[in-house]
């Protein structure tokens, strides 16, 4: 099976889903770049997710 990275400059094109495990334990993970990040808190896994889709769309340019 072959992963395809999204080639979109288009920020709303990226999905973030995020995952709870346990009390302190986040995942989060965008398919169009096939890349998950963990951390402990929601919003910090939301907040670096959101900084790699952008850099993986500066790339692009």
């Amino acid at each position: 099976m072959e992963v395809k990275i999204s080639q979109s400059k288009n920020l709303n094109d990226y999905e973030v889903l995020i995952r709870k495990h346990g009390q302190n334990n986040y995942a989060s993970y965008c398919p169009q770049i096939n890349l998950m990040l963990t951390g402990t808190a929601h919003v910090e896994v939301q907040d670096a997710m959101d900084k790699k889709i952008q850099e993986h769309i500066a790339k692009l340019d």
